[in-house]
């Protein structure tokens, strides 16, 4: 049989009229919005850093000061210094100015607090109290001072500096090789718990 031509229907789908009337015949129900999912891809996972080595913190330095403010803090510490010379001679009638402070006397006063540290002022039939770490600190400070000073002393100076040193060391080389032989003999068989010598130096810190 022969095909039957079958007819061909525009619909007209717009729901409003060229001058934008809701057509009578449109289609009430609202128009279905396609919806695009896209799929979040996870963003890459950044590796994580390194942590750097903690570096050390410098120490902050004071702020720089004014020659205006340490020319006033000079002169209001020797004004305080002078009426407490004043005040102490009032009262200890006779008394000498103290002398002024000098290299010769810093040198000194470092080099018998080491040896007072090392036991050397131990009154004789007593044991010798040694502090050999602030006796170390002592001659590391007067090292520091000859380093310092190197080319601005006068040939007396050097030379006193130079034996404080040298005596110094020597007594420091001195006491810690009698700490060694005391701590052998005690750690000698049969030696624990052991006196050590007489009038061997103990260590105080």
């Amino acid at each position: 049989m022969p095909e039957q031509n079958k007819p061909f229907v525009v619909t007209d789908r717009r729901k409003f009229t060229m001058d934008g009337e809701l057509r009578p015949d449109a289609d009430p129900s609202p128009e279905k919005e396609e919806r695009v999912v896209t799929s979040a891809e996870p963003a890459p996972a950044t590796p994580p850093q390194a942590a750097s080595p903690a570096t050390p913190e410098e120490p902050e330095l004071p702020p720089a000061l004014t020659a205006e403010q340490t020319d006033q803090a000079k002169r209001a510490y020797e004004m305080t210094a002078d009426r407490l010379d004043t005040a102490i001679r009032s009262a200890n009638p006779g008394m000498d100015h103290p002398p002024a402070m000098s290299f010769d006397q810093l040198v000194q006063s470092v080099y018998m607090t080491s040896i007072m540290q090392l036991g050397g002022t131990t009154q004789e039939g007593q044991q010798p109290q040694v502090d050999i770490l602030g006796a170390r600190q002592s001659i590391d400070m007067l090292s520091v001072l000859e380093e310092k000073t190197k080319g601005n002393l006068s040939i007396e100076e050097t030379r006193l500096l130079e034996s404080a040193l040298f005596e110094l060391r020597m007594a420091f080389l001195e006491v810690t090789q009698a700490l060694a032989r005391s701590a052998a003999s005690k750690a000698a068989p049969g030696g624990p718990g052991r006196p050590g010598p007489v009038g061997g130096p103990s260590i105080v810190r």
